[in-house]
């Protein structure tokens, strides 16, 4: 940008005790380099935040949540690398360039925030929680120490202590944010094996037997890539059947846990998930506990996805039992709209277990002998270093919202996700997967051409080709992002996510009429 960089031609410095008049001295000059002042003028480059500003506000706030606009402009990866020019040069670019380069960025993203977008566990334009993540950029806060970032650290020790009393810790408990469900998900396998076997951190993993954990079939994948990174294995992953629901079934867990044991293997673990990411199913969290506390293994919770339904009182059930949990992973990002990443590991132990498991005692950010409580340095309770504070995220946009606007949010989505059930069972040539027990709709498609066919293996050979089809189609013309996956034996069908308070009736009936449209000749 013009001014934002200049040489420098002058030996004059500022004076520490007037600062508005320059003093002379002797240039300093190292490596042929000099240093006597700055070589960037930051306040040069305020014309160019304000321009980009408008930029954003013009095109990935007011465009991309407009219901006209497009959800994406799709482009293969061949034009896409031609139309963005992606290499990297000795030679800076103009101003003017870079703000078309980051014009071009945000035309050819996908508009995730686009009423019509339907495609994730997460959706919608969250505008205070925007504006935190800008405040956040801004100021560059890394949140492992209270000396650097002490209006942050307050912050997320406030929002994890929310989320607690949500979950039921009535004493409270211990947490962290980080970069993603997935990694709350690892936490948690360390943590329980850590207390299971505590001299496996100095000593590594000949000081364990062999540990063996138990999850739903229906779980997240991020359960074994626990086990691979930690060095459990995949194969002592022990894998439970769920019933037709897609919810773990209680006594399998049960038979396994023997069967493990009965093979001279140490079970350690259980992880129960409050809505799979696809069904959206929530596994018996109660009845799980009590297995868990007769045979002394350590519960954990996946609620990234459905653990905004504790904010409901009309939903909360679906969690019943989660206060049992010794620890839960808790998306804010995902239906309470938080930008990402927003994600909380919270473990009901007061011991400073998560501190004992992961700290390192780096004596160049973790002094003891600080001239204020270090109690409040909690970077050591994590395995990243640099953190960014993501709680202000879910803060500051719960601090402008309020509980009964998150709690109307959350009834709203799912409401709307009725809604939509019950017009799929009204619609010639649409199939429901199953009644939607949380914000998942899972439901076919099935062509004119194809509606005669009895059920059968050639039906579903032929309707598991129909919704790969019309996805592309979707995604070419723009008009709204839907998921689509098989499951176990069952052909591709799509699944809908709804989330954002954007989205109307009026979109709900937008889809089904766009995927007929779209995939009535196939």
């Amino acid at each position: 940008m013009e001014g934002h960089h200049k040489e420098e031609k002058t030996s004059d410095v500022q004076s520490p005790a007037d600062p508005g008049h320059p003093v002379k001295c002797s240039p300093v000059i190292i490596d042929n380099i000099p240093l006597n002042g700055p070589t960037v003028n930051v306040l040069a480059s305020e014309n160019f935040i304000h321009q980009s500003m408008s930029i954003i506000v013009e095109n990935a706030i007011k465009k991309a949540t407009d219901v006209r606009e497009k959800v994406c402009e799709w482009r293969s990866p061949e034009q896409l690398k031609e139309l963005l020019d992606l290499e990297l040069r000795d030679g800076g670019e103009s101003e003017s360039e870079i703000l078309q380069r980051f014009k071009d960025a945000i035309r050819y993203s996908v508009k995730t925030t686009h009423p019509r977008f339907f495609n994730q566990l997460y959706a919608g334009m969250e505008p205070y929680s925007m504006v935190a993540s800008f405040i956040i950029e801004a100021l560059k806060p890394s949140l492992y120490t209270y000396e650097v970032a002490p209006v942050f650290t307050l912050v997320e020790e406030a929002v994890l202590k929310k989320m607690m009393e949500l979950i039921g810790w009535k004493d409270g408990g211990d947490g962290i944010f980080n970069a993603g469900g997935s990694m709350s998900n690892i936490y948690a396998v360390n943590l329980a094996r850590y207390r299971c076997c505590p001299d496996i951190k100095e000593n590594g993993l000949s000081a364990a037997p062999r540990l063996v954990m138990f999850t739903s079939q229906e779980c997240h994948y991020s359960i074994s890539k626990a086990a691979a990174l930690l060095g459990i294995g995949t194969k002592n992953v022990y894998a439970i059947p769920s019933d037709e629901r897609g919810k773990m079934i209680p006594s399998a867990l049960e038979e396994q846990i023997l069967s493990a044991k009965s093979e001279g293997a140490v079970p350690f673990m259980v992880n129960a998930t409050a809505g799979t990411t696809v069904l959206g199913a929530f596994d018996p969290i109660d009845v799980i506990a009590d297995i868990c506390e007769k045979h002394n293994l350590w519960l954990h919770v996946d609620a990234c996805w459905g653990g905004a339904a504790l904010v409901s009182s009309k939903h909360k059930h679906l969690l019943k039992g989660i206060h049992r949990a010794d620890s839960v992973a808790w998306n804010p990002h995902k239906m309470l709209m938080a930008c990402l990443q927003c994600s909380a590991f919270m473990v009901r132990d007061k011991t400073s277990l998560l501190q004992r498991c992961h700290s390192a005692r780096a004596s160049y950010l973790f002094q003891q002998d600080k001239f204020y409580d270090v109690s409040y340095d909690t970077g050591d309770k994590s395995v990243q270093c640099s953190r960014k504070p993501d709680a202000f995220k879910i803060w500051l946009m719960w601090k402008a919202l309020g509980s009964k606007e998150l709690e109307q949010r959350v009834d709203r989505a799912l409401a709307m996700a009725r809604y939509l059930a019950e017009e799929i069972k009204k619609r010639e040539g649409f199939r429901l997967l199953m009644e939607p027990e949380y914000a998942n709709i899972c439901f076919w498609y099935i062509p004119p051409s194809l509606q005669t066919l009895p059920d059968g293996p050639e039906l579903w050979e032929k309707l598991h080709k129909v919704a790969p089809v019309i996805k592309e189609r979707m995604m070419k013309k723009g008009s709204m992002m839907v998921g689509y996956q098989p499951h176990g034996e069952k052909a591709n069908f799509f699944r809908m996510i709804i989330i954002s308070p954007q989205v109307s009736r009026q979109d709900m009936d937008f889809v089904l009429d766009e995927i007929n449209n779209l995939g009535k000749d196939l």
